[in-house]
């Protein structure tokens, strides 16, 4: 009995040393999968828990791209039933004045920007992804090696000697 816990114990310890250097596939799955459900968890959260308000103010914040691509549409469907009305129309745009003009270019523009900046700042930057290799390894500098870096930071040792 003792010579398996013996032959068990070094192949834990094998498995421990292995961890190391490779990754463990089925925690990193896992740790995905848990992530994925709390995502999903706060997002039911954030959709559900809604009052009639938030229903119509999300409406209402739908509303400004589709109403200025479909006005669009329909000036050109007026210019083409009605060219004469249309005129009239855009010769009473020409009036307005080039301010008038410069604060509705400022109004559609931070629309849109604070609403682009909104998705920027609220999209979750990606972790980069690390190699299962050693930095040593990969670089060629032989002192490149994290866990002798955290090690030393730790003790408090100076890896003097390396340089000698």
């Amino acid at each position: 009995m003792g010579m398996m816990k013996t032959i068990l114990g070094i192949g834990k310890t094998a498995k421990d040393l292995s961890e190391v250097f490779v990754a463990n596939r089925t925690a990193q799955d896992e740790n995905a999968l848990d992530r994925f459900r709390a995502v999903q968890l706060a997002y039911r959260q954030e959709f559900t828990s809604s009052t009639r308000f938030d229903h119509i103010v999300n409406g209402l914040n739908r509303l400004p791209r589709p109403l200025m691509a479909l006005g669009t549409l329909g000036l050109f469907a007026h210019a083409m039933t009605n060219p004469s009305s249309f005129a009239v129309r855009m010769d009473g745009l020409s009036h307005v004045p080039d301010p008038l003009w410069w604060l509705l270019g400022a109004v559609v523009s931070f629309y849109f920007g604070a609403r682009e900046l909104h998705h920027f700042r609220a999209k979750v930057p990606k972790r980069a992804v690390t190699s299962t290799r050693p930095q040593g390894a990969i670089s060629g500098d032989a002192h490149a090696n994290a866990a002798l870096e955290e090690w030393y930071a730790l003790s408090g040792k100076s890896p003097d000697w390396l340089d000698e």
